[in-house]
């Protein structure tokens, strides 16, 4: 078997990887961070130019029709270099759109997602969340009513329009939300790693019939979102322990690189070994979307160790930097940053393990 990408698949990550070294070195970071831009918008142009934003959009609606291997692979590109644009939020919105979406109008808004023109986001937090969905969805005389409040969606305030999951009469449906509507309360933040975001609330806002997607939009999307989480921090997780053996290796104590210390060098081992799983379970969840079997499992695989690697792996690279990890001018602080926001977007670590010891519990399981 061949594990290895073939030679389109390594021309689109070497693209990538040319356009995050090109806008995200450490000192372009730092600048934007020290900014209030929400985020890279030279970056996502470029993105949008090359058809990054629309590597898993059906050819017909602008995309390139690829599969998840393809975006996994970007996505990890994209952690390694913390590189500040909505990649996988607008994209994965944009093709739950294009497969779920009812609404007859879509194709422009398509378009316009595909070219960067605008933004499109998703929040699945809720699903995870230890107090439920506060999002409420009821359906009277033909249209749907909205009522509640969904937190800390991304890039809310800059974003076109959402794609939210609520509480309905029928269970959890995903709901499209045009941001522009009048009667959305938006209280906006900005999250640790610099992501602007905005708490959305939803006083029984009226909603079109087709603002709801087909039953199995969700079983589509979320297993999808994991996948794109878990690239994220494999590549936020390797860089930063790439970093940590990087300044190990030069900083000299008693004569020695603290490196070849055994408390360094076991940690970094561990550390290896957490970024390795993480892999193992991320490639297995994208190649068993791509080919089209049960993936629910594997999600919740892969949503804990992007979760405990994140957490282990950062904290691990930060110390062994010593005060330098503490240092807010120095890049590594950024890594943990990105990990810790990960984290919480993919639920942490017990509801993961919760939501895969359920799927184990079910009756039956098809592997």
């Amino acid at each position: 078997m061949n594990f290895l990408m073939n030679e389109d698949q390594r021309a689109i990550v070497d693209l990538a990887a040319a356009l995050f070294v090109d806008h995200c070195a450490d000192d372009q970071i730092l600048r934007f961070w020290s900014g209030t831009e929400p985020y890279d918008r030279t970056l996502w142009s470029k993105l949008a130019e090359t058809g990054l934003l629309g590597l898993m959009l059906p050819e017909e609606h602008g995309g390139s029709g690829l599969g998840m291997i393809e975006v996994i692979a970007v996505l990890e590109c994209q952690g390694r270099y913390l590189a500040p644009a909505p990649l996988w939020n607008s994209q994965l919105a944009a093709a739950t759109l294009a497969r779920f979406s009812s609404d007859t109008a879509k194709g422009r808004l398509l378009q316009e997602l595909v070219s960067g023109e605008k933004l499109g986001t998703l929040s699945l937090e809720g699903l995870l969340s230890s107090r439920g969905l506060s999002l409420h969805a009821e359906k009277a005389g033909g249209k749907w009513s909205l009522l509640g409040r969904c937190p800390a969606v991304p890039l809310a305030l800059e974003s076109s329009v959402a794609l939210l999951p609520a509480k309905t009469a029928d269970g959890v449906r995903v709901f499209v939300v045009d941001l522009a509507l009048q009667g959305i309360k938006k209280i906006g933040g900005v999250m640790t790693h610099h992501e602007p975001a905005a708490d959305l609330e939803f006083d029984e806002l009226s909603l079109p019939a087709e603002a709801v997607l087909a039953d199995d939009a969700l079983e589509w999307l979320a297993p999808r979102a994991a996948a794109c989480l878990g690239a994220l921090q494999l590549g936020v997780a390797g860089e930063a322990l790439k970093r940590a053996v990087a300044y190990t290796s030069e900083r000299i104590q008693f004569d020695h690189p603290i490196a070849t210390f055994q408390a360094i060098s076991q940690k970094a081992a561990d550390c290896l070994i957490d970024v390795e799983a993480l892999r193992s379970s991320l490639w297995q969840l994208a190649w068993r979307l791509d080919a089209g079997l049960e993936s629910a499992g594997a999600a919740a695989s892969v949503r804990a160790w992007a979760c405990d690697t994140g957490h282990r792996v950062s904290h691990a690279a930060q110390h062994m930097h010593g005060g330098m990890g503490a240092d807010t001018s120095y890049p590594i602080h950024r890594y943990t940053l990105w990990s810790r926001a990960i984290e919480i977007t993919c639920g942490g670590v017990s509801s993961n393990l919760d939501a895969l010891g359920l799927w184990l519990n079910a009756a039956e399981v098809e592997l």
